[in-house]
Formats: structure tokens, sequence, C-alpha cells
């Protein structure tokens, strides 16, 4: 299901205004996500799941072509767990 699915899917179910509104409620809700893990915060969703930043220290690889030692960089990585209901629901 790509996003314009989505959406559809999204106003079918909520008969929220037009799909343009809808749309309007996705991009909303998804900025909303990644302006709070920007700010450090985690966004907990109850029988859904919670959305938080996993940090990556910084470390020593090799370049697969060369074999040469490359430094690769720390970096923030978002990540997603799902909350009990929504496993539950998914093996149902």
């Amino acid at each position: 299901m790509n996003k314009t699915q989505f959406v559809e899917k999204m106003h079918e179910k909520t008969g929220f205004g037009t799909v343009k509104e809808t749309e309007k409620a996705y991009k909303a809700f998804i900025e909303t996500v990644i302006d709070a893990l920007k700010e450090g915060e985690k966004v907990q969703l109850v029988g859904f799941g919670t959305f938080d930043i996993g940090e990556r220290a910084a470390r020593e690889g090799r370049n697969p072509q060369t074999g040469e030692s490359i430094q690769i960089a720390a970096s923030k990585s978002p990540r997603f767990k799902a909350g009990k209901a929504f496993k539950d629901a998914v093996n149902d």
C-alpha cells in the first residue's frame, strides 16, 4: 500500500471531509512525530506503539571494494516498537 492508497483508506474509514483534508491530517501526523523526535521526545500511542530515537556510536568500518579502513560517524536513527494490542491484532 502506498501513501495515496493509505490516505484514501483513511478517508473511507473516517469520512473526514475531503481526501485532500485527510491528506493534510496524515501529513500533520507525520510532521508531529518527526518534530517530537527531533526534540528528543518519545511518542507513545497506546494500543499502537512507540516512536523514539536510537543512537549509534561512531565506529570504524571497511570499504568492501578496497579493504581500506574508514571512520563511520555517529548517527541517530528513528525506531518504532509495536504495542501489544497492535501485535495481537496483526497475529489474529
